[in-house]
């Protein structure tokens, strides 16, 4: 008999159909529970990658500030507009000459705001035509950045050969710092390490001074080829060239250290920040706000949290997202309710902004706004793809609503949505959650069959998943799996963390077990224990003996 008066009605998971290749999960007609939920670490660390990238992106002159301000309108009139509406097989030319034919004259700002679109399209082949176009047809006195255009998109399209053949062809007069500097970015955004250095030498030799922006691509370059053992030796390099790491080279650091779980080492960037007089902003306190939420120094977490607020820009939508889950996280409902409506206020609501505040209120128990939040996003947005429905499925989870998982597992597939690991993670724990042990143990032997990337598994949402799933294994007492579990974080940097190692100590001390050489091996895996983790160590002792 199952407990909760289920009698003989059964929760199916998931049971594979090998004829049709699906997986159905099929659950009974009963009452839910809702389990109280403690407060969690934040579930979504923003893609701070992204923002940095953007902040230490393409080079630029005065002249492109400029250009910027000018603000020219999409509208079917511009002539950005006519060269996105272009045909693949229709050449650039046509663009122009109807923008001239009646009588619109091309000029730099026009220019700029279509090769800007078309670089943010990612359509680099007709940002090289437009480029061409220019220097061949001289609409305006050419300038470095017209040179420099071409540049960067012959680049792209025909790799650092055909980069390095144009530069030669440039007239002398364009040859100077930007032109370098564009040349050997290109080198970095091709991976291309000993180009890189080998035109950074040039650059030397010409007495031209490196812009920041190619060390902060490099220090990137060598972080994604899992080579930071050589970052030092490139910021000692910068300060060998006199270049002066910015806010961004900073940021960058920052965000190594966080996704290493180094909490000590992000205080160290941020006192060097300061020592140097490098004014802190939104992406700064975004990335310290986060980083101190997962290691729930809630503390440091809120007055990084409040810094974000005071250097945040009316119209963010990406700190707006960092907020809202920053919110949840800390369990402060008025501010996450506020940020919301800040949100909603926007021209438009992106769908990530939707999966954010339905999995925040989750976490604060207004599951009742979640729901509502959800249904927005379905009747604005259209929900399609699988991390829509396991946003829900993480506010039900958490609370251990197993007939609204049910329910939404059910509509999953009917929109043709394939379950994927997070999804079973999400309804392990809604099993757990609900005292349905039995229910609990079949997912995961379902869940085996939908394995998770490493980059899923490094990911703090699932590790965060992973680390409640956990401890109901060891309010349980099942050491067995709570290990299985542990696996996941333990190749991970968040072992790093003591609460971790506490988590599963609890599993020892319930099952009245005595773990063998638990302080050795939470100092190997970089964690320092505390008075709970001896605490604990010393119960299971006792308990065994």
């Amino acid at each position: 008999m199952l407990r909760g008066g289920w009698g003989r009605r059964q929760l199916y998971w998931a049971r594979a159909v090998a004829a049709a290749g699906r997986h159905i999960w099929r659950p009974s007609a009963a009452a839910n529970s809702s389990v109280p939920l403690r407060r969690s670490m934040c579930t979504e660390v923003h893609n701070t990658r992204t923002r940095i990238d953007e902040e230490v992106g393409s080079l630029s002159l005065k002249d492109v500030g400029r250009l910027n301000k000018q603000n020219v309108s999409l509208t079917s009139s511009s002539l950005s507009a006519r060269v996105e509406k272009l045909g693949r097989d229709q050449n650039v030319v046509l663009a122009f000459q109807s923008w001239m034919g009646e009588g619109h004259p091309v000029q730099r700002g026009e220019v700029f705001n279509a090769i800007n679109r078309l670089r943010k399209l990612k359509k680099y082949h007709r940002a090289l035509q437009v480029a061409e176009w220019v220097v061949r047809e001289r609409p305006y006195k050419l300038k470095e950045i017209d040179h420099s255009y071409l540049l960067e998109f012959t680049a792209k399209v025909h790799g650092i050969d055909g980069a390095e053949k144009l530069f030669i062809h440039i007239p002398l007069e364009f040859q100077n710092e930007l032109l370098h500097n564009n040349l050997v970015m290109a080198c970095v955004e091709k991976r291309l390490i000993g180009k890189t250095i080998q035109h950074m030498r040039k650059m030397r030799e010409l007495g031209l001074p490196i812009a920041p922006m190619v060390y902060n691509r490099l220090i990137l370059l060598y972080d994604s080829l899992a080579r930071r053992k050589s970052i030092p030796s490139i910021l000692l390099q910068m300060k060998a060239d006199e270049v002066i790491p910015n806010s961004a080279t900073y940021n960058i650091l920052l965000n190594i250290k966080a996704n290493d779980h180094d909490i000590e080492g992000i205080q160290n960037v941020f006192d060097r920040m300061k020592e140097a007089n490098i004014e802190p902003n939104e992406i700064t306190y975004c990335i310290l706000a986060n980083a101190y939420t997962i290691a729930r120094l809630y503390t440091m977490a809120e007055s990084f949290t409040e810094a974000i607020e005071k250097a945040r820009t009316d119209r963010s939508w990406s700190t707006l997202e960092i907020l809202l889950s920053l919110y949840g996280s800390l369990g402060k409902e008025e501010e996450l309710k506020r940020t919301w409506e800040l949100v909603e206020r926007l021209p438009q609501v992106r769908s990530k902004s939707y999966i954010q505040a339905i999995e925040a209120f989750g976490k604060i128990n207004c599951i009742d706004k979640a729901e509502e939040i959800w249904k927005e996003m379905m009747s604005i947005k259209g929900v399609k793809l699988t991390k829509h429905f396991n946003a829900i499925l993480s506010v039900y989870g958490r609370h251990g609503l197993i007939q609204k998982a049910s329910h939404i597992f059910t509509e999953m597939q009917a929109v043709g949505c394939k379950p994927n690991a997070i999804t079973y993670h999400h309804l392990i724990l809604g099993c757990l959650k609900s005292d349905l042990v039995d229910e609990a143990l079949q997912t995961i032997s379902v869940a085996e069959n939908f394995p998770a990337t490493n980059q899923i598994r490094l990911s703090i949402p699932w590790l965060e998943t992973t680390l409640l799933i956990v401890e109901m294994f060891a309010n349980r007492g099942n050491v067995k799996f709570a290990e299985t579990f542990f696996k996941d974080i333990r190749k991970s940097k968040y072992r790093r963390y003591t609460f971790v190692h506490n988590t599963l100590l609890k599993s020892y001390v319930k099952a009245n077990i005595c773990p063998h050489n638990f302080i050795r091996r939470m100092i190997l895996g970089g964690a320092r224990p505390d008075s709970e983790t001896y605490n604990l160590v010393k119960l299971s002792e006792q308990s065994h003996h």
